[in-house]
Order: structure tokens, then C-alpha cells, then sequence
């Protein structure tokens, strides 16, 4: 999905009134469709496995899962590892995130290189076969979108993000939640425990 059809696609129907509003609002929406993608399993388990290779997918949905569980500072430091890798819908996220904070000159940046990674060519790569979060993960919180209420994770799907395995040792992010080998297991675990759909 590129920057410029990702804004289109989530961009509200009315305007919520000031750009702040609207670019949060924008990015809750965002992570919500980044984690329902039927990639987004097998885009996670690769991050988890093969930390060692970049993985844009991978990072782009737990930055999104880490958005939606309230950990900001940590979304933000893996949308900027997958923008790096040539996620296009990260860069776009960046902005969104930016402008949120009323950080305009970097969601202008972070703009204009989602712009350009749009732009770029791509190596097509065989598509992933598509295994989806378990639907728990990802249902309530695009219900949640629809109702106007404020996006979150369902609360135990929540706990298993706070959860994650922390590297305190980041100068600009702070503490920054780190993928687990069983992250999928225990996202599948939490999922069961939640009220069904």
C-alpha cells in the first residue's frame, strides 16, 4: 500500500477540527489496518526470528501493535527501522505520528519520504501466503474505529505487548519493546481469552 493511497484510505470523513486530532486519529486507524492485513503474522514472525535481517513487515506491525498498546516512544523507533528498510506505509505513519505531536517539521519530513520511497522502484517479491493476527487482535479495536471511540488493543492482547522484552539502551527512544520468539503464541493465547466477535 503506498504513502499517498494510505493517507486517502484513512483520512477521516469530516475533519476532527485541528490537525493534531486528525493526524492521531489517522494513525489509530492506520495500526488498525496494519495489524487485520492477512500478512501480518508471518510478516511478525519473520522479525521475530531473523532479527539479524531487516524486516519492514515485521517491524511495521509491531510498531503498530506497540501504537495501539500506548507505547509511543517504541512505535516510533520501529516505524523508523522499517521506513529504513523502504516502508512506504511507515514513513507515512511517521508523519502521522509527528503531526499528532504537533511536530510539524518532522511529519513534513517523514511526508515527503513517504513520498519518495512511493516513488522508488520495488523488487516485486513473491507474496506472502497470509496468515492473519488472530482476529481477537485486531476486531475490536477496527470495531472500536467505526463506534468513534478511542483505538486500543483489547486489554489481555494489550498485556501481552507491555509485556515484551525491553532495551533500555536507546538515547532518542528511551526503552524500546523488543519482538519475542513467542509473541505470536502468546498474542494467539490472549486472543482466546477476550470476548468473541
Amino acid at each position: 500500500m503506498s504513502g499517498p493511497d494510505l493517507r486517502r484510505l484513512i483520512r477521516a470523513r469530516s475533519p476532527l477540527g485541528a490537525e493534531h486530532l486528525q493526524a492521531r486519529h489517522e494513525l489509530d486507524l492506520a495500526a488498525a489496518l496494519i495489524i487485520a492485513q492477512p500478512e501480518a503474522a508471518e510478516s511478525l514472525q519473520a522479525l521475530t526470528n531473523h532479527r539479524q535481517h531487516i524486516h519492514p513487515g515485521g517491524a511495521l506491525v509491531l510498531a503498530a501493535l506497540l501504537h495501539l498498546a500506548g507505547h509511543d516512544d517504541g512505535c516510533q523507533f520501529w516505524l523508523q527501522f522499517a521506513a529504513g528498510g523502504g516502508s512506504t506505509t511507515a514513513a507515512t505513519c511517521l508523519s502521522f505520528l509527528h503531526a499528532g505531536r504537533g511536530e510539524y517539521r518532522d511529519a513534513d519530513y517523514w511526508r515527503s519520504q513517504a513520498d519518495k520511497l512511493a516513488t522508488e522502484p520495488r523488487n516485486p517479491a513473491a507474496p506472502w501466503p497470509g496468515r492473519p493476527l488472530p482476529p481477537a487482535v485486531w476486531a475490536d479495536t477496527l470495531a472500536a474505529c467505526h463506534d468513534g471511540l478511542t483505538l486500543r488493543l483489547p486489554s489481555r492482547v494489550a498485556a501481552v505487548v507491555h509485556q515484551l522484552p525491553v532495551n533500555s539502551d536507546d538515547e532518542d527512544h528511551g526503552e524500546i519493546p523488543q519482538p519475542s520468539p513467542t509473541l505470536l503464541d502468546d498474542l494467539a493465547h490472549a486472543s482466546c481469552h477476550t470476548r468473541p466477535i
